[in-house]
């Protein structure tokens, strides 16, 4: 154990001030709820947190690439089959795509089994001159614009656990069961992509990666295993307690974790240095990432990373950067400075998606196909130029057919945002948009 959280424990927090966390009117039945969610087995295991460690590790040499991909904010009601393997299919038919074009292997990290807390950068909302607190994801209030729909109730959080366990048991079933197996095209169903003028290149691709495997297989005599492909989970670790609850030591490791998630993040809002959240991170074994936006300082900066892994280890450091496709080529290079002049391990992520948020007349939130694929490819060009590696990108997306996202080869338009908006959040790239993305990516690497 690293000696300067030998007195850490997973409550020091509660002495620091907490950002962005809910005010309970009932203390007894948080603490209630939060002793029976000490007592439930953890979602994952140190096992499957190590074993991600060591892909970020070997991201971080720039041998390997992160897809990190999942809805803005997951809902209990969305935990249904049809939607999960949605988004393992669109996991999965990204990274084959990635990984033709990076010519390395592609790491799947979702963010489901657990996103179900969100910031809010207000404590109210306002909606026809009624002023209730906001919703801040199923883990804590209901979506609901009552006065009882908005009061935190401690029960959700037991209700989020479930919900998180089934979704993994799923998940793990499909995956064990050989839903990612090429051998069995049917698991790649292209309903939602065919329509794409895209969609003849990414078939052919499939079509290229079968005929050779089954090439290789006819004169080797030998099965190509291409069953297996692993889905580790991650969430903002924003509501404190409920991360506290399933934080375990582990005595063959000398180590805590949290057993939530394989990867949890820091956002921006909540990455003070002498925060809460901050505090809770410091002890945790978990690899983790952190927000990096236009506001933050390269000293506080480097200051968190310091405090967030002293001891520097590979694997362990995640930034995610979310400048925006107007503002990546001023604060990029200097972050990637600032991590050099102290020679920080660091995996280097780019999140195309928050800092290109707007919001149309109609009072859509939305993104732009172009400024996200935009600011994709000067974070490649950027790393590529002061020598440092671009090991994975951060995208909200679904697998169905939503209209949250302006433009790609379909060319929504703002006209279209009403007929498939669905997001109680933020926009998302849809099943076509996504893969496009991917596509571009592979493209470009190719190219450059």
């Amino acid at each position: 154990m690293n000696n300067s959280i030998k007195n850490w424990k997973p409550g020091s927090w509660i002495n620091f001030k907490a950002k962005q966390q809910p005010s309970y009117p009932d203390k007894e039945r948080l603490d209630e709820a939060l002793l029976r969610l000490s007592r439930l087995p953890p979602l994952v295991s140190s096992w499957e947190i190590e074993s991600l460690k060591s892909h970020l590790s070997i991201a971080q040499k720039g041998e390997a690439f992160i897809l990190q991909g999942g809805d803005c904010a997951e809902t209990f009601s969305e935990c249904n089959s049809e939607n999960i393997v949605q988004k393992l299919k669109i996991l999965l038919q990204m990274s084959l795509v990635l990984s033709s074009g990076l010519k390395k292997p592609v790491i799947r990290i979702g963010r489901l089994a657990g996103q179900y807390a969100k910031p809010r950068s207000s404590d109210e909302e306002t909606i026809d001159g009624v002023s209730l607190p906001s919703y801040r994801g199923d883990l804590i209030n209901r979506i609901g614009f009552t006065k009882q729909d908005r009061v935190p109730d401690p029960e959700l959080l037991i209700k989020a656990y479930n919900t998180s366990a089934m979704t993994l048991n799923f998940v793990r079933s499909l995956i064990d069961g050989g839903f990612a197996d090429l051998h069995h095209p049917e698991n790649w169903d292209l309903s939602l992509f065919n329509k794409s003028p895209m969609a003849k290149q990414y078939q052919n691709l499939v079509d290229s990666v079968s005929n050779s495997m089954n090439f290789f297989e006819s004169i080797t005599g030998n099965a190509l295993s291409t069953q297996r492909a692993d889905i580790y989970t991650s969430h903002e670790g924003l509501h404190l307690p409920y991360e506290q609850a399933q934080t375990r030591f582990l005595e063959h490791r000398n180590s805590w974790y949290n057993l939530t998630t394989h990867f949890p993040w820091i956002g921006m809002r909540t990455a003070d240095l002498d925060g809460a959240h901050v505090e809770y991170y410091r002890g945790i074994s978990n690899p983790m990432g952190i927000k990096i936006g236009t506001g933050c300082s390269d000293d506080h900066l480097i200051s968190l990373v310091e405090k967030l892994n002293p001891a520097n280890e590979m694997g362990r450091m995640v930034l995610i950067t979310r400048f925006g496709a107007s503002e990546i080529d001023d604060h990029l290079p200097r972050v990637i400075k600032a991590m050099e002049k102290i020679k920080a391990n660091i995996l280097w992520i780019c999140d195309p998606m928050h800092g290109n948020t707007e919001s149309t007349k109609e009072g859509y939130k939305t993104r732009r196909f172009d400024n996200v694929v935009s600011e994709i490819k000067s974070a490649f060009s950027i790393h590529k130029k002061l020598g440092s590696y671009l090991g994975g990108v951060h995208l909200e997306l679904t697998g169905e057919n939503v209209t949250e996202c302006i433009g790609g080869a379909s060319g929504l338009t703002e006209l279209d945002l009403s007929k498939a908006y669905k997001t109680q959040v933020d926009p998302r790239l849809n099943y076509e948009q996504a893969m496009e993305v991917a596509i571009l990516i592979a493209d470009h690497i190719k190219k450059n």
